[in-house]
């Protein structure tokens, strides 16, 4: 068979080439989504607020400026996802995020972050069964993800956030142990270590353990997507604790960093795998920053960041489009190549910006 080689460099360039531009092929394969509970986008962005902080943290957190501050507070946000992804939620830089659900409290916020829809029967933090689908389940059905999805939350609610049992795949939270790991030294340690801890809260244990569940279970079982959510930075912020609550949201970076890195090594998820960083709401102002939910209207500012092989590094966002919480799931469809609105009409849209996709006009990415 004869080859004809211009003909061929016109195939392969027509491919690239959409509406005139040529972008880049898609690449993602894998997520990995982080929640960390009722961090405020003042942190976020100022680092420690001057009129909460004591002196004995002073040295740890406090610098002249609010950019040494928030980097101090979360290096790797802002030395690296900042860098080469995108951060939404600087209202001071006119980009606002926000929720849409209107009660601004927890089972509200996962609610409308994982299915993308703000519904109002999700009006308590009961544990009831969510009725809703989430992207993740959604994402289950499909035989491309059936078995590849897992899900890690300090909140012993999660398993009716995410309706575990209609869900189908694991879903472990609280202090619940991790099952099926009979030989595995790590999580028989951390399953140890989750029953004869000390508990502050009856309903979670502190971060580390569920982050490290999570992350022997990445090692292990290498999922396509995976879903955790740390709680210590609500838990400290109610008890009105602002040094350990500054001292949760660093370590909430730190294992930022260290999942990242792991990823990274891996030859499964090098160079393929989206990271997604977000939170269910917002805190109250100046005295109220201990406090959320419909009293504190405020509450509703949140913030959101993204990296990936499919996202472009345009850095904090300003001056842009405000986004809102109920977009998240169809951009973590559409980074896989999965269009989760057009299935949940529902549900918010994607964040085109997050994206970058030759398919995209094709309806082909989500």
């Amino acid at each position: 068979m004869r080859i004809y080689p211009k003909l061929v460099a016109l195939v392969c360039l027509s491919s690239l080439l959409l509406d005139g531009q040529a972008v880049p092929a898609h690449k993602t394969t894998h997520v990995v989504w982080v929640m960390t509970d009722g961090l405020r986008w003042q942190e976020v962005f100022q680092g420690a607020d001057a009129t909460l902080i004591k002196d004995g943290e002073r040295k740890d957190f406090w610098r002249d400026s609010a950019e040494e501050r928030r980097r101090v507070l979360m290096p790797f946000l802002w030395s690296v996802v900042a860098k080469d992804g995108q951060i939404y939620g600087n209202k001071l830089s006119a980009s606002e995020a926000s929720v849409t659900n209107g009660f601004n409290f927890s089972y509200p916020g996962y609610n409308e972050s994982l299915t993308g829809i703000a519904d109002p029967r999700i009006d308590s933090n009961d544990k009831n069964y969510n009725p809703n689908v989430t992207v993740l389940e959604w994402l289950h059905g499909k035989p491309a993800f059936r078995g590849k999805i897992a899900a890690f939350g300090a909140w012993d609610v999660f398993p009716f956030i995410l309706n575990a049992p209609r869900a189908g795949f694991p879903v472990n939270a609280g202090f619940d142990p991790m099952p099926g790991f009979p030989k595995n030294r790590a999580i028989e340690l951390l399953n140890q270590l989750k029953a004869d801890s000390p508990r502050d809260w009856s309903d979670e244990p502190y971060d580390n353990l569920t982050f490290h569940t999570a992350m022997e279970y990445l090692k292990q079982r290498k999922p396509r997507v995976m879903y955790l959510s740390l709680g210590e930075t609500d838990d400290w912020a109610h008890a009105g604790k602002y040094g350990e609550y500054l001292r949760s949201a660093q370590r909430a970076d730190q294992y930022l960093k260290t999942l990242w890195e792991t990823l990274q090594a891996m030859r499964e998820y090098r160079g393929v795998t989206t990271l997604i960083f977000s939170t269910d709401h917002g805190r109250g102002d100046g005295p109220a920053w201990t406090s959320h939910g419909q009293k504190n209207p405020e509450s509703k500012d949140i913030w959101m960041a993204f990296m990936g092989p499919d996202t472009p590094a345009l850095g904090e966002r300003a001056n842009v489009a405000p986004v809102t919480q109920n977009q998240i799931a169809a951009t973590l469809a559409a980074l896989l190549g999965e269009d989760y609105h057009a299935a949940v009409p529902a549900s918010g849209v994607r964040i085109e910006d997050v994206i970058t996709c030759r398919y995209r006009t094709l309806k082909k990415c989500g």
